[in-house]
């Protein structure tokens, strides 16, 4: 935290208890995310359970690692049976697919058509908090290329060109602020009418989403 000067504001947006999703903004640093987790620990108490890429549990001591942190192989029943025992739950509906987006895309999403997130708020009724930490973008320069592209579209295998502090891979010390924006409450579920129910949690999740990664 010091490194980069971490603080946060809007965390009391987030429900003391009960259940809730936050939805992160997902950086190549990653590490913004857990300065977040550990911010919501710090001012409430709260040590939230993110889902995790499936690679990530696939690297020995880094997925034991992951385990240890809080972090569990991202699924539907994964997600669905934390918010139904009153967790909270952390994802990035971009997963590594929005960690690779190059310079040119900094301060943006890459959700695509992924609405998952919005599918479990609204059939366990927990409330959406999404937050952001924009300027984690400028911890590294990723330079677009299409072997990146292609790799990720082969095996979903990160292979970035960047850079950080100067020519090396040291992260620069860039001030770091969290924001939380207000918590969207999902309405009552209607099975008849789910997709258009998910369809507009998403429309205001990226809404909300757009407008943290204006800031700073």
């Amino acid at each position: 935290m010091r490194y980069h000067q971490f603080t946060v504001e809007g965390v009391e947006n987030v429900p003391r208890e009960g259940p809730c999703l936050l939805v992160v903004h997902h950086s190549f640093a990653t590490y913004d995310g857990f300065l977040i987790g550990g911010a919501i620990f710090e001012h409430l108490g709260r040590l939230p359970v993110g889902l995790g890429d499936d690679r990530i549990f696939q690297l020995g001591r880094i997925g034991e690692w992951a385990r240890a942190i809080g972090l569990v192989p991202a699924s539907p029943d994964a997600g669905e049976q934390a918010l139904r025992a009153g967790q909270l739950l952390a994802v990035a509906p971009g997963g590594m697919w929005e960690a690779l987006r190059p310079r040119t895309e900094r301060r943006t999403t890459r959700w695509g058509e992924r609405r998952g997130f919005a599918r479990l708020a609204l059939r366990t009724g927990a409330p959406i908090v999404v937050a952001a930490c924009p300027a984690a973008d400028d911890i590294f320069t990723i330079y677009p290329s299409p072997i990146t592209n292609e790799v990720y579209r082969l095996s979903h295998w990160p292979i970035p060109f960047l850079r950080g502090r100067g020519p090396t891979l040291i992260p620069r010390p860039i001030k770091l602020t969290g924001y939380f924006a207000p918590a969207i409450v999902p309405p009552p579920y209607d099975a008849a009418h789910e997709d258009e129910q998910v369809d507009a949690l998403v429309a205001e999740a990226k809404a909300r989403m757009a407008e943290l990664l204006r800031r700073a």
